[in-house]
């Protein structure tokens, strides 16, 4: 964690779940930017979560891997453990990790189902509990969820379900942890230029999508991790329960 007091997460933590590449990374580099140590949690990709951490430390900030499978409980509680081990103390979760999987409802399997519910949903569900355990007044949670919960997507419903579900989770949490000062928003991208988007969504409709955004284009990931920073400081101190929709003006 940064000793300069003027930036605006100094001396703070933060996790940030999935954040080896993409959203994920953008978010891990901004806090870290701002002056928080962040523990970038990955799953399979211990290389690209090396990169972002030698990336953080080259501009003077102060990072950590911490390889943990979101989906698995034990998992997830030994990232905080690590966490906690590593810098002391916890200010910050952004529950990013997740993954999507588009297709039409004959389709979706059960193991397709118990994949993303358990990796989308209950992974953010008990990282948000290890989080309210250890978390001191003036802590934030951001949960990462998705445009598609509001416009209806054909072939989405099961991605978009397991995002539905933690903005849930969110409204919840953050009025039973407001009065222990904590607060818990949602953010919920549109379309964002990463390799999840590429895989999951053709060129043709990224295209189409593009020319129909106010503000005319694709959201890049520095565009997500901007409002997650703002949520994470001081200056957002009096927002909590929100969802707040990072679209570029889209529908």
């Amino acid at each position: 964690m940064s000793n300069n007091p003027q930036l605006p997460l100094a001396g703070k933590v933060a996790i940030v779940t999935g954040a080896s590449r993409g959203i994920g990374r953008a978010i891990a580099e901004r806090l870290a930017a701002d002056g928080a140590a962040v523990v970038v949690n990955y799953a399979r990709n211990e290389e690209a979560a090396r990169e972002v951490v030698a990336g953080i430390a080259a501009k003077g900030g102060t990072a950590a891997a911490a390889k943990a499978n979101i989906s698995l409980v034990s998992d997830v509680r030994k990232l905080f453990a690590e966490a906690k081990e590593k810098f002391g103390r916890l200010d910050i979760l952004v529950n990013n990790a997740g993954d999507a999987l588009f297709g039409p409802i004959t389709e979706m399997t059960e193991e397709t189902f118990d994949m993303l519910f358990d990796l989308n949903v209950k992974g953010v569900f008990f990282a948000m509990q290890e989080a309210a355990k250890v978390m001191e007044p003036g802590a934030r949670i951001v949960n990462i969820s998705s445009g598609v919960t509001i416009v209806g997507v054909p072939q989405a419903g099961l991605y978009a379900g397991t995002k539905g579900a933690i903005e849930q989770f969110a409204m919840s949490a953050a009025k039973e942890l407001g009065p222990r000062g904590i607060t818990v928003n949602t953010v919920s991208p549109g379309m964002t230029e990463t390799d999840l988007l590429r895989k999951v969504v053709p060129e043709e409709y990224r295209t189409d999508v593009s020319q129909s955004i106010p503000l005319g284009r694709l959201g890049q990931p520095e565009d997500i991790a901007d409002v997650v920073a703002f949520l994470a400081s001081d200056a957002g101190r009096w927002v909590t329960g929100q969802n707040i929709r990072a679209t570029g003006g889209a529908s």
